[in-house]
């Protein structure tokens, strides 16, 4: 018994340091393929990808990202805690469960771990995440994420998505153009962007809509930390909130 503690005790270190290894190498080097791209190649779908840098994608589809996936991602710190407080709400009244997924927590998902549910795979998407924030920061993680999240079957990545449904570069992309994209996100591979269904363009819309709501979105300390600021007066309000509906019952 004690030998089998010492071996798994010896794993466990050993899958530490490999993990801290890959988070800190893929601070500069860009992931050349993920757990899906190679799922999805053996499913028979190819694997379309260009990486590019973040200032060569257009600031439409950073905005149209945050604001359709993650409206608080230069605020939190890896978990959206808001939103986590409103899916637990929703899934007590019996509603439709909404994701409070964060773009870091999905970063994390698609360049170190595999597809599906289990506690396990969450488990590591909470470690994966945290490292990732504190390690790469906001920008490297909206760049990683734009770079290899799937935007079609075999498409990976803002430049692949832009040439394949628009005929352009990633930076040429227009506010409608890079709300269609993001609007597919849920379910890229039945989606096409460059044919919208009725509810594509509807969703398309809403995204839209909301993008000027999102403000200045920059990822220097200045604005990271404002951002961080009016988070944390989010929180404060929200679980103030909590508290006097709770004290009503």
């Amino acid at each position: 018994m004690k030998k089998l503690i010492r071996i798994a005790f010896k794993i466990s270190i050993a899958l530490i340091v490999i993990s801290l290894a890959a988070v800190v190498t893929y601070r500069w080097v860009n992931p050349p393929i993920t757990p899906l791209m190679i799922s999805r190649a053996f499913d028979g779908a190819g694997i379309n990808k260009k990486w590019v840098p973040i200032d060569q994608i257009s600031p439409n589809l950073v905005c149209a990202s945050i604001a359709s996936e993650d409206n608080n991602f230069l605020g939190h710190r890896g978990f959206d805690l808001g939103a986590i407080y409103d899916a637990i709400d929703e899934h007590n009244r019996g509603k439709r469960q909404r994701g409070a997924s964060t773009i870091s927590q999905q970063t994390a998902k698609n360049v170190f771990l595999w597809s599906g549910k289990s506690w396990i795979r969450k488990g590591l998407e909470v470690y994966f995440t945290f490292l990732i924030e504190h390690v790469w920061g906001k920008e490297r993680i909206m760049e990683v994420y734009l770079n290899v999240i799937e935007m079609g079957n075999g498409i990976y990545g803002a430049e692949a998505a832009a040439q394949h449904y628009f005929g352009r570069s990633a930076s040429q992309l227009t506010k409608r153009q890079a709300a269609l994209i993001v609007a597919a996100y849920p379910n890229p591979r039945q989606r096409d962007p460059a044919r919208p269904t009725a509810y594509l363009n509807k969703r398309a819309a809403q995204i839209q809509r909301l993008m000027p709501l999102m403000g200045t979105i920059a990822f220097d300390d200045e604005c990271i930390a404002s951002s961080r600021e009016r988070y944390d007066k989010y929180l404060e309000k929200r679980k103030a909130a909590q508290k006097r509906k709770q004290n009503k019952k």
